[in-house]
Parts: C-alpha cells; structure tokens; sequence
C-alpha cells in the first residue's frame, strides 16, 4: 500500500491534476502492451544488413519505420533532407621507415555473427576527414588532448609538420584532430588502446564482449562544437533548394586527413617510435615500452573520398491532440547506423516503436491524448546530428511556438537508469523512476540506481548522502546526440534517457554492433528495452495529459546556483595555485629538481588570476529563486481559472528559451543556451554555463566577465517570465 501511495503521489506531481488513478490505469494499461520480445524482434529485423546514411538500406529502414507507424494508427510521413555525406574511396596506411609495414584497415567476419561479413559495410574511417596524401615523421600524443600538448613542449617535442597518433578515450573522437591541426600536425592517426578498449578490459569478442585486435572505431570527427548538421547549410534547413557554403568555407570541417585503426595495425607503429618514454599515465596494454617520437619512424597517410549529396529520410509520425493541438511532444531516436547498428541506435529506436505502438492501441480503445504527439525517427545521426539538426532548422519559428519538449533515446542496454537534460523537468523525471520497476531487482529503477551510488561513493560523506538522497538528480547535456538542436539552439526543453553500465564492450561503431553481439552482452532478453519503453512512455503520456505541464523552476534554480558556486571556487582554486606555481618557477625549483640527463622545457610565470565580478549573476539568482518559489506555489493551488490554463502551459513550456542569447556563444553562434553546450574541447561532454566557465578556464578574463554578464541577463530574463506566469496563475 505504501507504494502505491508513492506512486499515486507521484503522477500527482508529475500531471499537475487531481486525475492520477486514471493515468495509472493508462500507464498499466500502456505497460501490458510493451514486449521485450516484440523488442527483440524489432532490432534483429532493423539490423539484417548496413543502413547508413545514404545507402539503398537506410531509405528501406525508413520506409519501414513509417509503415509501421502507419499500421500502429499514426498518421506518418518521410521528410526529406539533401546532406553532404563523404564516404572512402582511398584509405592507406603504411609505415616507410625503419621498417615496410602496411596496415590491413579490416575488420574480419565471424562465424558467431552473421552480419559482420556483409558485402555492404562501410570501411573503416573517419568522416570529415580531409583528402589528403601526407608523409612524415609519427608522434604518438597520448590521448591528443590540450593537456597532452602541454607535456610534449616541456619535453621540447613539437608536432608541426608531423603525423601524430592518439588513442581513443577521454574525450569525443573530434577533439584529438582539431587539437592536432590546432598545433601544425599535417595527419591525425586514432587508435583503440586494449588498456581502455580491449583485452586488458575483459575476453574479446567474439569469445567476450571487448574489442578484438582488429576492431575499429568508426565515427564522425566534424567540429561539432562549432555547429553540428550539414555543414553546407549552417542555421536553414538542407533542403533540395537551400543557399549552400562551399566546402571549403565550412567552419566545422578539418583541414588535415585523418584515419582510425584497430590496435592490431597501430602496434608495428607505435613499437617502432624512439625518443623519450612516454610518461607513466600515456603507457597502454600493448606488450612493449611506450615511446613518443619523432625520429626514425615514418608513415605515409592516403585518405580521398567522395563528398556526395544523399537523401536523408526523416520519419515523422503524429497523432493529433484532442484539446491542446497545437502543442507538441516530441520523441525521437535515430534510425542510421555505421553499419548495422544493433545497439547504436536500434535498440533505441526499437523501444521507441514499442512505444509508439502501444500508443496506437490505447488510441483504439479510445484513448485521446491531449497534447499533439510527434515522434521521429531519425537519420544522418551518426556524421553529426544531421537529421534532427536540419529538421529544427527547417522548422524553428514553428518548434519555438509548439513544442512543450523533446525527449530522446539512443543506445541502450542492461544496467542503470540515465537521464540529463533541462532542469526544469527534473521532478517529472524524479516521479517516473521511482514508478518504473528494474527488471533485474524488482525494485524501482530510482531505487537501483541509488543503490549504485551509495555502493560506489568515494568518501563516507559522499556515502552519506546518498543514502539520504530522497529524489533523482538529473545530469546536463553537452553533445552526441539528437537533443543537441532542440535544446542548445532552439531552447526547446529537453530530456536525454537510456539505460546501461552492465553491457560494457568494444562493439561501438564497429562491424560487431549486431544483432548476435546485442542478444548476447547488450541486454540478453530485451528487458530493459521494455524498462525504456516504460520510462519514456511515462513521460510522454504525462506530458500529454497534463492539465498543467510538470515543470518545476526551484530544481533549475537550485543547479545554476551549484554551477555559480563551482565557478567562483574554481576562480579561486585558480588564483591560490597560480600563486604558488609563479613562487616555484621563480625559485628555479625546476631547474633544480629535474634530472640533468633528461633535459625538460623550464616552464615560465603564469599571469595572475584577477578577482571576478560574480553579483550580476548572484542578484539573478535571487530574483530566480524568488519568482521560482513565487510560481511553485501559486501552481500548487489548484486554483487556475480554466480559460487561463493554456496561457499559463504556454509561458511554461517557453520559459527556457529565456536562457538563450542571440549572439551565441564566442566563436560559436550556432550554440544560444546560456547554460548548456558540448565544451570546446570536449566534444561530447557538457559545459555547463560555457561561455563563462570556458573563459574561466582559458584565462581570459575579460570575457569571463563580458560572459558572466551575458549570463546573469538570461537568467534575469527567466525570473522575469516566471514572475509574469506566477502573476497569471495567482
């Protein structure tokens, strides 16, 4: 009984309405219509053969994906877009010096899964590469990070004019070229080390679940953190007739060729490099000792492609609302993949379908949802959000208006519970875990993950306060993923939602992403398909009926004034040790201390950290604090005159575009939302409030404050219009 009350209560917070029995019994009702093996059946159907953007298979995916729809009651459409998408028509890789070596760039079938000889895979590569034919001397750069750089000068190794070779791991694949091309390297080499992705982590496949020998990393290296989608068609929609850059001219592509390896192909390279031995923290697995280079060491790099226009197919499914039509939730996944694509996305989008279809049955016995539901399934994802990216675009003034959220999925397997996205939605989340039953424990998923948390806490009061936590915290979104164009450009609320973290493995975008490797270490069974089904299904049935929409301010106030804290600890973290780094190379400790037989680059005097200005941004926050408490409670009457009720959904559902900025971020104007963008150099990782916190840590301080300024307008702006809808629901 005490759970049903929790429950109970729940819907009541998540529907802002007295009508919780009745959306029980649609949620159970929805839940005795999802299958896991209907799942199953969904992802082995989707993964017969490689469905990548632009191939014959993508558009028959499509197009299956739309029937199905279709079949489910929905009414279901494709929308077409015209994208750029450059595929291999050259790829070599041999050593020249010391010794002849040429890289085999192949990944081998297996008779334990049936797909991975498929005479239609894509090669292994990188798209975005540039054309190129590079010769020279191999630097191994560790991760090939900002930081990694920093080592190789005070080792007195410079990059220019060189090919590097970086392992994969740390941050997203883009970053390792950019930073390459940042510091003159003329090719970029990307390899999985067996330490983060391979057989120091466990049995390989097809014996175990981690990478083997030859297993390579495809993936997209477009310079997303400057603008993902076409990079032809920056800001519009890539339509048949759209005004397009030329390809030279597109600010997120690289200029240098650049190529991903297995570890197989990359151990004759790096086993041949002399020069100094790579620092403890850049040694791998690979049996032999770590060097840097240059020297005797020489490659030659051929990449050449094709640079095609190709349709992408975006599958676009509604059923219209019953009393708010004209307001949209929106769910999305994407449906291409590298090559097959088991898990990355077809156990997403297979979810999404069991979603979609049990849906339709609820419509048919007489279910009429009040809120317009679209979903959609995706494509061109994976070279760099080009589907969703471009349908925004397209569609933005109209999306501005209509659309109360996005909710996306992606991969997803055997494990934990996962959400990040806008913190306004934070409670509605909070409601659905605590609802939603792991199918491993039979406890709630909130309750599973807690467990996680309190079992892996890395101090007592860490511990602690897990096992006082009451309520679900959700992360911020950076990047990777289809939410990126809603949310950091058109500031449509967002969500992010999977399940994982027992289904570690090597198959990411690699030819064993499969539906034999999926069934077998991804989620053996479908069940957490079906525990995804039900989460996300949750949130858009509730969303839908809302009387009035689960959004709730004092959560998002209460995460910008941790981001605020953290920032001005940071400054100050920064300032204390700038002061002490300068006592130390002034006192020519360095000189002093380091071996005289391995000579080091003397680093010099860092310039001080100067005190920041942070009121602006603190007196918005009271006022956010006060508007948001001020709304909370006037909502929590009950007491909203009904001719008000769309007014007040409406103010509530745009109150997130109050955190854009219209300039956008520096040097990135594609990128609007104050609080959430991939970092820089980071890729796929978040930086929460960006433009001051990558200020921060780039040492520039007057922008720091220009962004600090910029910052605290937007959140000023939000407790504005909160303050507004609080007055509207008094």
């Amino acid at each position: 009984m005490k759970k049903y009350i929790l429950s109970t209560i729940a819907i009541l917070i998540s529907l802002g309405t007295a009508s919780a029995q009745d959306q029980k019994q649609l949620e159970s009702k929805f839940d005795s219509f999802i299958s896991s093996e209907n799942i199953g059946k969904t992802i082995k159907e989707l993964t017969v053969k490689p469905h990548y953007l632009g191939s014959p298979a993508s558009k028959e995916v499509a197009e299956n994906l739309m029937a199905k729809f279709k079949s489910y009651g929905w009414d279901a459409e494709l929308e077409v877009y015209k994208v750029l998408f450059p595929t291999p028509k050259v790829r070599i890789l041999e050593m020249t010096a010391p010794t002849k070596f040429k890289a085999l760039l192949k990944e081998p079938a297996y008779k334990e899964d049936a797909t991975s000889g498929h005479p239609d895979q894509l090669p292994t590569y990188n798209a975005w590469s540039a054309d190129g034919d590079v010769s020279a001397e191999l630097v191994f750069v560790n991760f090939g990070l900002p930081e990694d750089y920093e080592t190789l000068e005070k080792l007195g190794i410079d990059v220019k004019g060189k090919i590097v070779i970086a392992r994969y791991g740390r941050s997203w694949r883009g970053i390792k070229p950019k930073v390459a091309q940042e510091h003159g390297a003329i090719g970029c080499l990307i390899y999985s080390d067996p330490m983060e992705d391979g057989y120091f982590q466990g049995d390989v496949y097809p014996k175990g679940s981690f990478k083997n020998e030859h297993g390579v990393q495809r993936g997209s290296i477009m310079d997303m953190v400057i603008y993902p989608g076409d990079p032809l068609t920056p800001f519009i929609g890539a339509t048949e007739n759209a005004k397009r850059l030329k390809k030279e001219d597109a600010e997120n592509l690289l200029k240098i060729p650049v190529l991903p390896i297995s570890y197989h192909d990359a151990q004759p390279l790096l086993q041949a490099l002399g020069g100094p031995v790579a620092p403890p923290d850049w040694r791998g697995a690979l049996p032999f000792t770590y060097h840097i280079g240059p020297g005797k060491t020489s490659v030659r790099l051929k990449v050449e492609f094709d640079w095609k226009l190709v349709p992408a197919y975006n599958v676009i499914a509604k059923i219209k609302g019953s009393v708010y039509p004209d307001q949209w939730i929106i769910r999305g996944n994407h449906h291409d993949g590298w090559n097959t694509g088991a898990n990355d996305p077809i156990s997403g989008i297979a979810a999404m379908m069991e979603e979609a279809k049990a849906i339709g049955e609820l419509v048919k016995n007489g279910y009429k949802p009040k809120r317009t539901l679209v979903y959609c399934a995706w494509d061109a994802e994976e070279p760099g959000l080009i589907g969703s990216t471009e349908w925004v675009e397209d569609h933005a003034t109209e999306l501005k208006q209509k659309a109360v959220v996005y909710i996306n999925s992606d991969g997803n397997g055997r494990g934990f519970l996962s959400a990040a996205g806008s913190h306004g939605l934070e409670s509605m989340v909070d409601g659905i875990a605590k609802d939603v039953i792991d199918p491993q424990t039979n406890v709630s998923v909130f309750e599973r993950l807690k467990a996680r948390d309190i079992v892996n806490s890395g101090s007592d009061k860490s511990r602690k306060d897990n096992m006082a936590k009451k309520s679900m915290s959700i992360g911020a979104l950076g990047s990777g993923s289809d939410y990126s164009a809603f949310l950091q450009h058109a500031g449509i609320p967002s969500l992010n939602i999977y399940y994982g973290g027992e289904n570690a493995g090597g198959e990411y975008h690699t030819a064993y992403d499969s539906y034999d490797y999926y069934s077998r270490f991804g989620d053996p069974g479908f069940s957490y398909g079906r525990a995804l089904s039900q989460t996300i299904g949750r949130a858009v049935l509730r969303m839908a009926n809302a009387n009035t929409l689960p959004f709730e301010f004092k959560n998002l106030h209460k995460t910008i004034s941790t981001y605020v804290t953290e920032m001005i600890s940071m400054t100050d973290q920064m300032r204390e040790s700038t002061l002490v780094f300068n006592q130390v190379v002034q006192g020519n400790n360095h000189k002093l201390a380091d071996d005289p037989t391995k000579p080091i680059k003397v680093p010099v005097a860092k310039v001080e950290v100067p005190f920041i200005d942070f009121s602006s941004l603190q007196n918005s926050l009271v006022q956010l604090d006060q508007s948001a408490n001020s709304l909370s409670e006037n909502l929590s009457k009950g007491t909203i005159a009904k001719s008000a009720l769309e007014d007040i959904n409406k103010a509530l559902y745009r109150a997130e575009q109050s955190l854009l900025t219209e300039q956008g971020l520096p040097r990135r104007p594609w990128y609007k939302h104050t609080l959430y963008a991939p970092g820089f150099y980071t890729g796929y990782g978040v930086k929460t409030m960006p433009g001051v916190r990558e200020a921060i840590e780039q040492r520039d301080w007057k922008e720091a404050q220009q962004q600090i300024n910029i910052a605290a307008n937007a959140i000023g702006r939000l407790a504005e219009h909160l303050k507004a809808t609080s007055m509207m629901a008094k």
